[in-house]
C-alpha cells in the first residue's frame, strides 16, 4: 500500500497563504506531520502560482527536503514545472510525477521527463476524447497507456494507473465503473499499480468523509493499492490498516498492531 499525502497543495488556502509569505516553517510542519502519520510520498502542488510556478516548485522541493526524508510526488500539468521540481530533488529516493495522460500532446511532453529522471508516474485514464464515461473507455485508455509507457522504457512496477474517480452525485454509476475497471486491470496488469484521489467521488454530497471512507474500502477490495489522500485523517488511515489486515496483506496483522500501539489511529 502506498499513500501519497495531499496536503501541500496551493488550492488549499493555508498553503496558498504560506507560499505568498514564503513561510517555510508551515510547509515543513505539514510535510513532517504527513510523514509521521504514514504518508510514503509527499505530493507537491503549487498550481495557483501561475506567474512563477516553476520557481515556487523548486523552492518548495528544497524547503521540504530540508525537513523530511521522504520521496516527493511532483504534481503539475505543466512540463516546465515538473522539470523544475524533479531537477531540484537531491535525495536518493525515487520521485513520482503526477501526472501523464494518453492525450497526444501531454504524453509527448511528459514522457521524456519520466524516462530521464526514472520516476514513478501516475497515468490518468484520459485521452484526447476527454474524461472516460464507461468501464470500457477506461480499459481502452489504460491499455494504451501501459503499452506506450512500457515501450518508452518505463517499468510496469513504476506505473500507477488512475481510473479517474468521478462524483456519484452526477452519475450514479461512476463508482461502479471504477470498481469494474479495477477488477479487470488487476487481471490484465498484475504488476501495474492502481491509484486514485478519493474525494471526487463524494463531491456535492453531505458528510463526504463517510462516502470517501466507504469507497476506499470498496476500491481496495477491487485491487486499488495506492491512494492520494489526507494522512492526518485518523479514521481513514485506521480503515486502511484494518482493510489491509482483513485482505491478507498484513502478515499476522503486525502493521495494524504497531500503529494501534502508537495510538496514531484512535479517536
Amino acid at each position: 500500500m502506498l499513500i501519497v499525502g495531499e496536503l501541500i497543495n496551493s488550492s488549499r488556502s493555508m498553503i496558498k497563504d504560506a507560499l505568498e509569505k514564503m513561510d517555510s516553517t508551515l510547509i515543513q510542519e505539514i510535510a513532517q506531520k504527513q510523514v509521521e502519520a504514514g504518508a510514503h510520498y509527499i505530493d507537491v502542488n503549487c498550481g495557483t502560482q501561475v506567474y512563477n510556478e516553476p520557481e515556487i516548485m523548486a523552492w518548495l522541493v528544497k524547503v521540504i527536503q530540508d525537513k523530511v526524508s521522504a520521496p516527493l510526488c511532483i504534481d503539475s500539468p505543466n512540463p516546465k514545472v515538473l522539470k523544475a521540481g524533479l531537477s531540484s530533488i537531491n535525495n536518493n529516493y525515487q520521485p513520482m510525477v503526477n501526472s501523464i495522460t494518453a492525450e497526444a500532446k501531454k504524453f509527448s511532453e511528459v514522457i521524456p521527463l519520466v524516462v530521464e529522471y526514472k520516476v514513478k508516474v501516475i497515468a490518468l485514464c484520459m485521452d484526447d476524447s476527454g474524461m472516460p464515461k464507461t468501464t470500457e473507455d477506461r480499459l481502452r485508455i489504460a491499455d494504451r497507456l501501459v503499452n506506450d509507457l512500457v515501450s518508452a522504457g518505463v517499468k510496469e512496477d513504476d506505473i500507477h494507473l488512475d481510473p479517474l474517480v468521478q462524483p456519484v452525485s452526477f452519475d450514479s454509476q461512476a463508482g461502479v465503473a471504477v470498481l469494474e475497471t479495477l477488477l479487470k486491470l488487476k487481471e490484465q496488469y498484475p504488476r501495474v499499480h492502481k491509484i486514485c484521489g478519493l474525494s471526487n467521488v463524494s463531491f456535492g454530497l453531505p458528510t463526504r468523509k463517510i462516502i470517501n471512507q466507504t469507497f476506499m474500502i470498496q476500491t481496495m477490495t477491487a485491487g486499488m493499492d495506492s491512494y492520494i489522500l489526507d494522512p492526518l485523517d485518523k479514521k481513514m488511515m485506521g480503515f486502511i490498516y484494518a482493510s489491509q489486515a482483513l485482505l491478507g496483506k498484513d502478515d499476522f496483522c503486525m502493521n495494524y498492531i504497531a500503529v494501534h500501539r502508537k495510538g496514531l489511529y484512535t479517536e
